[in-house]
């Protein structure tokens, strides 16, 4: 399981800092814009390397739901976190990435439980 959680965050980090390019990183907030797909297609291509095609393909797409940014705006609403100033792009960078690994952690638990 840790094995597998090692290579999932290998394979995201590639595919989000090495193959997301200036059009997916503005547009991917939007599942209605061809950029959020691309890029989750992307995350679905990188993961499948490391997790079955039945784990690779929802991570993809919780990866491009994570990425609307929507869900993680409840959350540091619902629980009072920083939303503005300084630290507020560091909160939400973080956020996001945690939020990744999260999804790639309970992944790895169900490659891992087989």
């Amino acid at each position: 399981m840790t094995e597998l959680f090692v290579w999932g965050c290998f394979a995201h980090a590639v595919a989000d800092w090495f193959f997301q390019n200036d059009w997916m990183a503005k547009n991917k907030t939007s599942l209605f814009h061809p950029a959020a797909w691309v890029h989750s297609a992307i995350h679905m291509v990188a993961l499948s390397f490391v997790f079955p095609v039945m784990l690779a393909v929802p991570l993809g797409l919780l990866h491009a739901l994570i990425d609307t940014r929507t869900p993680l705006q409840f959350w540091r609403k619902a629980f009072r976190q920083t939303t503005e100033g300084p630290a507020a792009i560091h909160v939400a960078f973080w956020q996001d990435q945690v939020a990744h690994a999260i999804c790639i952690a309970l992944a790895a638990a169900l490659a891992g439980a087989r």
